[in-house]
């Protein structure tokens, strides 16, 4: 019997660190749930469990595979990517939430792609099919921090994502208003650096 057990990085808030010469964010999982996903897959879902394009139920503690046209569909996979998110490819910058995924088979009636006895580990980049997005710029969440987003001190040198419309449990008290190479490129304006990551890690972010 194929097993997916699948953990759920909620992208409500960004947990952040220390930075020199400011303080930085780093991509990171926000907290986790655990769900299996059904011993048989209905026919016509792909050989890839949430493989890209295709679409997931949501709830707290259960993620299922569901058709994206289904009622209970709720978010899109836009990457997939196999291995751990800290070790492989970025989501793309509006991905509202991850899955990390892993699958293993029995010995008995169990099915892989390769005949090995398991399935790789990997992680879904998903985005919602209605709105809010916590991912877009100003939405409070998201794996990503990008230009648009605001954040609030969250003590011992640290930030935390939070809504730039004030909607949020914490007000927003800097925005990020530009991403760049190095800090020595950030406007003078600038009142902290936020750690991005991608081909442009460093986030000039001023008071609002």
């Amino acid at each position: 019997m194929l097993v997916a057990a699948v953990i759920l990085a909620v992208a409500a808030l960004s947990g952040c660190q220390a930075w020199p010469g400011g303080v930085g964010e780093e991509p990171g999982e926000r907290a986790a749930a655990t769900a299996s996903d059904p011993p048989t897959r209905p026919a016509g879902y792909g050989t890839v469990f949430l493989g890209v394009d295709e679409c997931s139920s949501f709830g707290t503690t259960s993620f299922t595979e569901v058709p994206c046209a289904s009622e209970r569909a709720a978010a899109r996979v836009v990457a997939r990517h196999d291995g751990r998110v800290g070790q492989g490819p970025l989501c793309p910058p509006t991905t509202d939430f991850v899955l990390h995924i892993s699958e293993s088979t029995d010995e008995q009636d169990g099915h892989d792609e390769d005949g090995d006895g398991s399935v790789p580990q990997g992680y879904a980049c998903m985005r919602g099919l209605q709105p809010p997005h916590p991912g877009d710029p100003g939405g409070g969440g998201g794996p990503r921090t990008i230009v648009g987003d605001c954040v609030y001190g969250a003590g011992r040198g640290e930030v935390r994502e939070t809504a730039c419309d004030g909607g949020g449990k914490h007000a927003p008290e800097y925005e990020v208003t530009t991403a760049v190479d190095t800090e020595a490129q950030c406007p003078a304006t600038t009142d902290l650096y936020v750690r991005l990551g991608g081909s442009r890690p460093v986030g000039c972010a001023v008071p609002v």
